[in-house]
């Protein structure tokens, strides 16, 4: 069984993923890991935390000579830098603020409350009077943690020719208009993850302008997937369906308030005769070298964003995602006090202007990671040569089911 959790605390010692039931043999690296990592800190509009953290993931268990173990559990050890070298709002060192013993002298508690955050709800959920027992660990540098394991996620997919994106459409109301064949390599030297070059100097002055506002910015990210085999999934139950651990996957993920996949919510006004993606003929599939279909039952359109029934189609597999603007700003919004109730000024800790470029390879990591269990689950494996022996197998039956009908018939 694939399963997959972080720990730890935003200013505490580091984060911890791991990872279970990986089959054997997939090659992985703490340099292709730390690849992931470095993208995640980038991005227009990020605060003074990515000046002191360079995010690097110590394989602990699961890899011995550059490949996974059979069965064994893979533990990855991020250290939050900032725990030994910074000190927190209050001038004392985080060390003594997040130390795991009891410490000598006051430490600082967190009365004032932020909208937006999980403060509100989390100190009455876990009776505390400290709201530092809630945001440490709500803290989206938790996510860190999330793509490590997404990195370890991508090197399994890439052996059955999977490849996972994202890119930002919209930030601050500056939306992007993408060309309908994205450069990935533009993407990632955008500083803002935009497919848009236009888009991008506008949504980088849209930050400038909030900073100075001192407030913050929200926005809107795709994830595609490509390479995805006819079938992940199911349409038996409705927690075996992709669409709905997809859902769930990225709506996880911090400030994300919407979940959408291809088309989404336009379809709201549209007409079925011009929502549905009308499958192709088998005269316009196309044949590999090896004899099988390139792609059998392909779509003229892809509405659908690669998902029919709970189950993948072949298409691109399209999620996007809203992201609210972060809940600490700058200029913080009145507030009220944890112990007396009465009017203040929202709690402040250093943080971003916006999150969305990073919440794009976030978003990325979840996908990668509810992949990789999709593909488990329909193909399972002890060892990566079984898993695409299943694979390649599968892939040749697909096409008409008749005798002779062509490739894979």
């Amino acid at each position: 069984m694939f399963r997959f959790v972080t720990a730890g605390e935003s200013h505490g010692p580091g984060l911890v993923a791991y990872i279970e039931g990986l089959p054997a043999g997939i090659p992985i690296t703490e340099a292709y890991i730390r690849q992931d990592l470095a993208r995640r800190q980038a991005g227009y509009g990020r605060g003074g935390r990515m000046q002191i953290e360079t995010d690097y993931a110590v394989i602990q268990t699961g890899v011995r000579h550059g490949q996974t173990m059979g069965g064994a559990p893979i533990a990855m050890l991020i250290e939050n830098r900032d725990h030994t070298t910074g000190n927190g709002p209050d001038g004392q060192p985080w060390t003594h603020t997040m130390s795991k013993e009891a410490v000598e002298g006051e430490v600082s508690p967190i009365h004032r409350l932020r909208p937006g955050h999980a403060d509100t709800p989390g100190i009455n959920k876990y009776q505390t009077d400290d709201a530092r027992d809630i945001l440490e660990r709500s803290s989206a540098r938790e996510s860190t943690a999330r793509v490590a394991a997404g990195a370890v996620c991508r090197a399994f997919l890439a052996k059955f020719g999977v490849a996972v994106h994202s890119h930002v459409l919209n930030i601050g109301g500056v939306q992007a208009h993408p060309p309908e064949v994205i450069d990935w390599d533009a993407v990632e030297a955008s500083e803002v993850r935009s497919a848009d070059a236009q888009a991008t100097e506008a949504m980088k002055q849209a930050i400038d302008q909030a900073r100075q506002d001192g407030d913050s910015l929200g926005g809107l990210i795709e994830v595609v997937a490509t390479g995805l085999p006819i079938g992940l999934g199911s349409h038996t139950q409705w927690d075996r369906k992709l669409s709905t651990k997809l859902a769930a996957a990225v709506g996880s993920v911090n400030a994300v308030k919407g979940v959408e996949f291809g088309a989404g919510f336009d379809l709201a006004d549209l007409r079925g005769s011009k929502v549905h993606d009308v499958i192709k003929p088998i005269g316009e599939w196309g044949q590999a070298t090896d004899g099988t279909w390139v792609q059998p039952w392909p779509r003229r359109t892809n509405n659908a964003g690669g998902l029919e029934g709970g189950m993948t189609t072949g298409e691109p597999l399209v999620v996007r995602a809203v992201v609210k603007p972060i809940a600490t700003i700058i200029n913080p919004l009145p507030s009220v006090d944890l112990i007396t109730g009465e009017l203040e000024q929202a709690h402040y800790e250093r943080s971003d202007i916006t999150f969305v470029p990073t919440c794009g390879v976030i978003a990325e990591a979840m996908v990668l990671i509810t992949l990789a269990e999709a593909f488990l689950e329909k193909f399972g494996g002890d060892h990566i040569d079984e898993t695409k022996r299943n694979h390649a197998s599968y892939v040749a039956s697909l096409g008409p089911k008749s005798a002779g009908a062509g490739a894979g018939g």
